[in-house]
C-alpha cells in the first residue's frame, strides 16, 4: 500500500503508556455491547472478560515509542484519513454526513465507554464513545498468530472497525443489539455473524475505493483476504479446539469473511452489503 507522505488523520488519540481504570459510561451494558459487537482478530467474551478491570485509576507514564511503533502510527493514521475521505464521500452521495471516529492507540489496557479491557481482546470499536481501539502490538500478532502478513492486512483490520462505525451510523447497530433480549443465544449468533460479516463488506467497499485513489499495489488485496480468513470463527476455532461448534459462531467462518469482503471491494457501494436479508451466507 502506497501510504508514506499521505495525508495522516488529526483524529488519532494516543493513550499508550497509560493504564484502564475502573468501568465506566455504560458500564455492564457497554462490556455486554462490546461482547456483543467488537472483537475481531480472534478475540472472544472470554479473553474480554479476563481482561476487565474493575477499579484502579489512569496512570501515565514516560512513554517513548520504538521507531516501529511511531511508523504503525503514521500509518494507521493514513488509513483512518483514507476511511475518511472514503465514507466522507459516499455518504455524501446518499445525502448523508458522515462523523469521523477517533482511533485511539493504547498499549496493555484501555478505557472506553464499553469498559476496560485488556490487548487481547483485539482491535474492536465501542458504539458508546464512537470510538476504535487498537494496540498497535497486534499487528505483530497478525503476522506472527495469524500468518497474515501485509500492511494492507493491517489496513483491513481497521477498516473492519471502520465499518462497524459505519453500521452505528446507519443505525443498522441499534437494530440488532435490542435482539439480544429477545433471542437465544444460538438464534443471535446467527445476527452476529451477518454484523460482522456486513463490516467485512464494507471494509471491501473501503478498499474498492482505496483502489481507485491508487494507492493500492500488487499483492494488497491478497493480504486483505488472507487476514479475513485467518480470522475465521472455524480457523480459529479448530486452531484452539482442534474442532468447531458452528451455532457459537459470531464473526463467521473463513470463506463468509472472504466471500463477504470480496463481494464489497467488487461492488464498491453500500448496496449489495445486506447480509440479513441474505439466507445462504
Amino acid at each position: 500500500m502506497q501510504w508514506k507522505g499521505r495525508r495522516e488523520s488529526t483524529n488519532v488519540e494516543d493513550r499508550r503508556g497509560m493504564g484502564g481504570k475502573t468501568l465506566v459510561g455504560g458500564g455492564i451494558g457497554g462490556i455486554i455491547i462490546m461482547l456483543l459487537v467488537t472483537l475481531l482478530g480472534g478475540g472472544n467474551g472470554g479473553d474480554l472478560l479476563n481482561n476487565i478491570t474493575g477499579t484502579g485509576t489512569d496512570t501515565a507514564s514516560n512513554y517513548t515509542p520504538t521507531q516501529q511503533e511511531q511508523e504503525l502510527k503514521d500509518f494507521v493514521s493514513v488509513v483512518l484519513a483514507d476511511t475518511e475521505d472514503v465514507w466522507t464521500e459516499v455518504f455524501k452521495e446518499k445525502g448523508l454526513t458522515y462523523q469521523n471516529p477517533t482511533l485511539v492507540l493504547y498499549s496493555g489496557s484501555v478505557e472506553s465507554a464499553c469498559g476496560t479491557a485488556g490487548s487481547s481482546v483485539g482491535p474492536f470499536y465501542c458504539p458508546g464513545d464512537r470510538k476504535l481501539y487498537i494496540d498497535l502490538s497486534f499487528y505483530d500478532e497478525l503476522k506472527q498468530k495469524f500468518k497474515a502478513p501485509g500492511d494492507f492486512a493491517m489496513a483491513y483490520v481497521i477498516a473492519h472497525e471502520v465499518g462497524h462505525h459505519v453500521q452505528t451510523l446507519l443505525g443498522t447497530s441499534d437494530k440488532v443489539m435490542p435482539l439480544r433480549q429477545k433471542l437465544s443465544e444460538t438464534e443471535f449468533n446467527k445476527y452476529l455473524v451477518r454484523f460482522e460479516l456486513q463490516a467485512d463488506y464494507l471494509a471491501g467497499v473501503w478498499a474498492n475505493h482505496a483502489q481507485g485513489m491508487g494507492v493500492l499495489e500488487e499483492g494488497d488485496l491478497d493480504e486483505a483476504l488472507t487476514a479475513a480468513s485467518a480470522v475465521g470463527d472455524d480457523t480459529l476455532q479448530k486452531q484452539a479446539r482442534g474442532y468447531v461448534v458452528p451455532e457459537s459462531f459470531t464473526h463467521g467462518t473463513s470463506a463468509q469473511r472472504k466471500s463477504w469482503f470480496n463481494k464489497g471491494f467488487q461492488n464498491g457501494t453500500i448496496e449489495g452489503g445486506d447480509t440479513f436479508a441474505s439466507q445462504n451466507l
